[in-house]
């Protein structure tokens, strides 16, 4: 039986090691929390996870919250006018719904459920030192922990990371209380709400620790006026901040906001990172090697909300790469390779789409965006890209298939020209 170290008790680390359970391999999971500790701290998170990175989890039967989670059915996108009203406002309906699990709940869910299903749980926050050690005793050695001294050990690649600082600062809260949204009070949705040159705020109900729940997550520009919440340690303090930003910048957001409340204690998150794609393998001290896995390797800004979709995807194509891969040894090549394969089919779409995102719109993105509010299907296209990013390829970068696409969809939603029934009858005689 092959002996597999995962460090690190997130959403990919814990998805590998309970899927390679499930097939038979050994597994040993590293984390430097107790499931007790995960539950009872902080928000990690805003994980929005959509139709395809949730069936990675239903194959591997771990989809627990299902029937208590939100069913989110579309993503609606507003821009904010100068003059604080709503420049655009749409609603995108996904083909499958999304869900969002408080990490609290299903990270300390799935580590009670690693152990009862036979693998070896090791409560320790993991050193160079200890897998230096630890990688003469296994056959592989995947780190899944994206902060620490263990991310040291993995290259930036400055050819796929153009950006060398953090491009937002994030601000998380947790609430319960927000009223409905009147343009769609039954329907369950992810709201992104754009402020230009300001920052984004983005609005989706989850589950959490005390059941059904919303996010308020505002990502602001650095330097700019929603860059405003570092030093700040009082939860009270943070919403307040939150809903003072909303009322400027979203009045019709803020509007919802004025019986809200946080979750709990632990409900408030803040801080910034910058995107960056690392090299895949890790060189330990006595030569040993090690695999780079999701946010370790490929650490997007959560401004597409990817995050959880693209750690959940990692496993499950670093799952079939260990399983095709049998009983031949983890060598550097196949370490590269299995990072390839997971970053031509999912990394490489992500990474661009949320790097295009970060900037300054160009004219034909803004088209895009303004033409979904009048032609639905191009709404339901842009939602349904938060599950495929790929598909932004066809249609988003560039300004002429761009224009062929919104072109295309017009004239498929034009009413079809009158039909002369006398002309048909004449031609018939």
């Amino acid at each position: 039986m092959r002996k597999i170290l995962i460090v690190g008790a997130g959403q990919s680390g814990l998805q590998l090691a309970l899927g390679l359970l499930s097939k038979g391999y050994e597994v040993t999971l590293m984390s430097n929390r107790t499931p007790d500790e995960i539950r009872g701290g902080r928000v990690m998170s805003t994980q929005c996870m959509f139709d395809t990175a949730l069936q990675h989890e239903r194959d591997l039967q771990l989809d627990f919250w299902a029937d208590r989670a939100p069913k989110i059915q579309g993503v609606g996108v507003s821009v904010a006018a100068p003059d604080g009203a709503r420049a655009i406002d749409w609603l995108g309906r996904l083909k499958g719904y999304a869900q969002s699990v408080d990490q609290r709940v299903k990270m300390a869910g799935w580590l009670d459920t690693f152990t009862q299903r036979g693998g070896q749980l090791v409560i320790h926050g993991a050193s160079v030192a200890d897998l230096d050690f630890f990688s003469r005793t296994y056959d592989l050695v995947l780190v899944a922990a994206g902060k620490g001294e263990l991310v040291s050990m993995f290259e930036r690649d400055a050819a796929r990371s153009p950006y060398d600082a953090p491009q937002r600062a994030l601000a998380v809260s947790y609430v319960h209380g927000l009223g409905p949204r009147p343009e769609h009070p039954d329907t369950e949705a992810v709201r992104c709400n754009l402020v230009p040159g300001v920052g984004e705020l983005f609005v989706m109900p989850t589950l959490t620790t005390s059941g059904r729940a919303d996010i308020l997550f505002w990502e602001g520009v650095p330097g700019g006026p929603l860059d405003a919440f570092a030093g700040i340690k009082d939860p009270a303090e943070h919403l307040a901040l939150t809903r003072e930003l909303m009322e400027k910048f979203t009045p019709w957001e803020y509007a919802r906001t004025t019986e809200v409340e946080l979750t709990d204690a632990g409900a408030t998150l803040a801080g910034r990172y910058a995107p960056v794609v690392r090299k895949p393998v890790g060189r330990l001290p006595g030569g040993g090697l090690v695999l780079g896995v999701a946010d370790v390797v490929v650490a997007n800004d959560p401004i597409t909300g990817q995050g959880s979709n693209s750690a959940a995807k990692c496993a499950a194509s670093y799952l079939s790469s260990i399983l095709m891969h049998g009983d031949n040894p983890f060598d550097e090549a196949w370490m590269k390779a299995t990072f390839d394969t997971y970053w031509f089919t999912s990394g490489k779409p992500v990474t661009q789409w949320t790097n295009a995102m970060l900037g300054v719109p160009p004219e034909h993105v803004l088209n895009l965006i303004g033409a979904a509010g009048q032609l639905q299907p191009v709404a339901d296209r842009f939602a349904n890209g938060f599950d495929n990013p790929a598909d932004f390829d066809a249609y988003f970068y560039d300004p002429e298939d761009a224009a062929d696409y919104l072109a295309e969809v017009a004239s498929a939603a034009a009413p079809a020209a009158p039909v002369d029934a006398s002309a048909g009858a004449s031609s018939a005689e």
